[in-house]
């Protein structure tokens, strides 16, 4: 039996290590896991899977602790602008690595999978400067009185990454907590990671990406008033704002679309929309055989099938006789898929 108080049994986030004591009595300790999580991919499942295990094995709060932003996406703005190689926000999408997931989806993620708190910090340059005992002594013993520390044996931390699995392991010695090195999840002969499922989805590889993260790939998010136009040529759409400057695909796809009536086929185009000279990448869904209202709403979009590149069409005519042959070729597919998966 677990000896804290969660409400209503779920997952509770904690912004900063201030607010540690307002969300977390700590007093006897608790078990904890430190990442990126991107994706919560099948690795990750693992990960946590036994993170909740321990946790309901010593009577201790489950804890994952991560940083906003990724601490991949903090370097590259830094050495990008210290090199002076870029002159506008899109030209750090060269440096920065995709997102597999927003923020909130990592929390919805994270809470499916039993975790009790989430503490994300701000990764900022202050945090970027501590050094690896100060990382261990003040924020894993002082302050999360850390039990049970689960990492991978590449894990780094500390200023100049000094920090690494084995200076872990002496610190649990000195200071009586456990670590255990997440052992490497793999497919295929290749390690179970984000980086591998961004390749899988720039490549078009969906069937691997859906094999490494346990689940096809999905994006959520609110559908919000577009400019229309799809309507106009006899596809309207659900437009949802990515909100990241990289996306991991980009295209036209099969989708299947999550809503509060049910699940439905149709297409979906990810990118710029350079046909009407679009800058913010979007993510357009033409819904098949749907009439409902769902400004405002939540939906997700699942992939399944990559129909071809985004590209610039010479008139909204040309686009919408593309369209048209998308849409016979998604239910091609569907159909297709219909019967090998059974459904």
């Amino acid at each position: 039996m677990k000896k804290f108080p969660l409400k209503n049994n779920q997952m509770q986030l904690i912004r900063g290590f201030y607010n540690i004591a307002n969300t977390l009595d700590l007093k006897d300790g608790c078990v904890l896991s430190i990442g990126n999580f991107d994706g919560v991919h099948r690795g990750h499942q693992a990960i946590l899977e036994r993170l909740c295990d321990k946790s309901a094995e010593v009577g201790l709060p489950s804890v994952v602790l991560l940083f906003e932003p990724q601490p991949k996406e903090f370097f590259a703005r830094k050495i990008a602008k210290s090199q002076q190689v870029i002159k506008s926000p899109e030209e750090l999408t060269a440096f920065i690595p995709a997102r597999l997931m927003l923020l909130r989806d990592k929390f919805f993620a994270l809470e499916q999978a039993g975790v009790d708190f989430v503490l994300c910090v701000r990764f900022n340059e202050k945090f970027a400067s501590l050094s690896a005992s100060e990382f261990i002594s003040d924020l894993l013993v002082r302050q999360l009185r850390v039990r049970y520390l689960s990492v991978g044996d590449d894990f780094r931390f500390g200023a100049g990454r000094a920090g690494n699995f084995e200076l872990l392991r002496n610190a649990g010695l000195k200071y009586r907590f456990a670590v255990e090195d997440s052992q490497t999840l793999s497919y295929a002969s290749q390690r179970v990671s984000s980086s591998l499922i961004r390749e899988a989805l720039q490549n078009d590889e969906l069937h691997l990406a859906k094999q490494l993260l346990g689940r096809a790939y999905s994006i959520c998010g609110r559908v919000v008033h577009g400019n229309k136009l799809g309507r106009t040529i006899g596809f309207p759409t659900a437009n949802i704002m990515l909100n990241r400057l990289v996306i991991p695909l980009q295209g036209v796809y099969a989708v299947q679309v999550k809503t509060t009536y049910g699940l439905f086929n149709g297409i979906a185009n990810v990118g710029n929309r350079p046909t009407i000279n679009g800058i913010k990448p979007l993510l357009e869904v033409h819904i098949f055989d749907f009439n409902q209202a769902i400004y405002g709403t939540a939906i997700e979009v699942i992939f399944h099938h990559k129909i071809r590149s985004e590209i610039r069409f010479p008139s909204f005519e040309d686009l919408k006789c593309q369209i048209e042959k998308d849409c016979e070729q998604a239910v091609r597919f569907f159909n297709s898929f219909t019967k090998i998966s059974g459904i």
